[in-house]
């Protein structure tokens, strides 16, 4: 697909509409670093024209089977199958990411469909018989209107996350895309619209945070809200949303993910996850392991391992199949990456590899190694969203687990060890939402609870405690 050829405007009501206002924002390549297309920009009225139709569409969508919901939903899993190269390659040219990593996005997503729909089957209530007299039992029933915000970073496992639980359960939804990579939501929309979802039911609107993403979060209809990017937003949407209708809200805003290498681990197995969680998607993914702890006595050993595989890299256009690192996403996050870098120089810690730009042109940044980074640094704490990894020493359990804890972010953790005692004192241990034993982030299980601890946000998505959130609950009391 040519993402000039792409409908930009505002899907509303099963309709393409220009914004209210006017306005329209430019969609970059990263590769290249020139724009694609102008986007149309929604603001507050197109975002209440949105709540409106969805409103309008929920009484005949949540009286539809369940089985009905669920065929439409699979549907658009066809279709994506059907056309995840255009997806991918309109992914590469908006986003950056090479198509061999997006189309394992893509995989993902329709499995995670898949899931969701299976789920649906087995929705219910509970009974009970213990108050004499009375039978009582609860009843699971959607909220009606609501939204959804996502990030840039893999836009179809964010919109297919976040829209599939909520409609498949008889909700509507109006979902914001983010500024930076709109163009596959908009894809998305287009291939709902044909496999058969009724207008009003999902709408998509491109636009930015300041204004469409504000007006969803203190929308009086909006009854819940989905929102995953960072933590500074997110706090802004939870304080909308309380101030506004007290919507239910569920955030997920990233993490500093540690690694802990023990030192009965497998040093090459280790090496080898760890540095696939941190290449995918040049760093700019929520769960990568961006810490290293690596136990004293294997330390120059490890860092040997882990060095060439995570050099081991085939920069270049991310629509070819031959290269396995892309951009960062725009000029901003590229700037603000080399930013940390230099703070990290300053801060004292070592560089042993990188820190640099890897191109002339387009907005690659070299895979950066820091070791011996002093701990009040700020490469430990902050979330990079890039290509850089710091590895440090430790030398017992205790130590190591409140390395990790000291942060405000709480989203995943790893270990790798052949103890498995020890395994489970540091899953335990973590204040984490994720814990992954001998592999990384790499496995990301769509059945399980998708979530974090602390800044990393509130509330799960996936698996049933995912769906199930879709739901408001109601106590029946009935005498008999």
């Amino acid at each position: 697909m040519n993402p000039g050829n792409i409908e930009t405007r505002l899907h509303i009501n099963g309709e393409w509409l220009p914004g209210k206002c006017g306005r329209t924002f430019p969609a970059f390549n990263p590769t290249t670093e020139e724009k694609i297309v102008d986007v149309h920009e929604a603001d507050w009225q197109d975002v209440d024209l949105a709540v409106q139709a969805a409103e309008a569409a929920f009484p005949a969508w949540r009286d539809l089977s369940m089985f009905e919901r669920i065929s439409k939903c699979l549907k658009l899993a066809e279709l994506i199958e059907r056309d995840k190269h255009e997806i991918a390659q309109l992914e590469a040219s908006n986003m950056g990411m090479p198509i061999s990593a997006y189309l394992a996005c893509i995989s993902g997503a329709i499995d995670g469909i898949k899931h969701a729909t299976g789920l649906a089957h087995d929705i219910h209530g509970e009974t009970s018989l213990n108050t004499p007299g009375f039978v009582t039992f609860t009843l699971r029933q959607p909220f009606g209107v609501c939204a959804a915000i996502i990030p840039w970073n893999v836009p179809i496992v964010m919109w297919c996350g976040k829209v599939i639980p909520c409609v498949v359960t008889g909700n509507t939804i109006v979902l914001k895309s983010s500024e930076k990579a709109p163009l596959t939501s908009l894809k998305l929309a287009a291939l709902a619209v044909e496999a058969g979802f009724p207008p009003g039911v999902i709408n998509v609107l491109s636009g930015f945070g300041h204004t469409a993403g504000q007006a969803l979060s203190r929308h009086m209809q909006i009854r819940k809200i989905s929102f995953t990017g960072s933590t500074r937003a997110a706090k802004m949407v939870m304080e909308e949303a309380a101030k506004s209708n007290m919507k239910r809200v569920c955030v997920e805003t990233g993490g500093k993910n540690p690694a802990v290498i023990f030192d009965d681990a497998d040093l090459e197995k280790a090496a080898e996850s760890v540095a696939a969680s941190i290449k995918f998607n040049s760093g700019q993914i929520c769960v990568s392991n961006s810490r290293i702890y690596v136990q004293r006595a294997v330390f120059s050993e490890f860092v040997d391992t882990f060095k060439p595989k995570f050099l081991d890299i085939a920069v270049g256009d991310p629509s070819l199949e031959s290269t396995n690192f892309g951009p960062q996403v725009d000029k901003t996050q590229f700037d603000n990456i080399l930013k940390l870098i230099d703070e990290a120089k300053d801060d004292g810690a070592s560089l042993i590899s990188g820190g640099c730009r890897a191109k002339d042109k387009g907005f690659y940044i070299q895979p950066t190694i820091f070791v011996q980074v002093p701990k009040s640094a700020n490469i430990l704490k902050t979330e990079v969203f890039g290509p850089v990894v710091a590895i440090q020493q430790f030398d017992t359990e205790d130590e190591v687990i409140a390395e990790c804890n000291d942060t405000q972010y709480g989203l995943h953790g790893t270990v790798f060890t052949r103890d498995v005692s020890r395994a489970f004192r540091l899953v335990k241990a973590f204040e984490a939402g994720m814990i992954t034993v001998n592999c990384s982030s790499e496995v990301g299980p769509y059945d399980m609870p998708f979530g974090g601890w602390k800044e990393s946000g509130t509330g799960r998505e996936n698996g049933r405690m995912g769906l199930e959130s879709y739901f408001e609950v109601k106590s029946v009391t009935l005498k008999l």
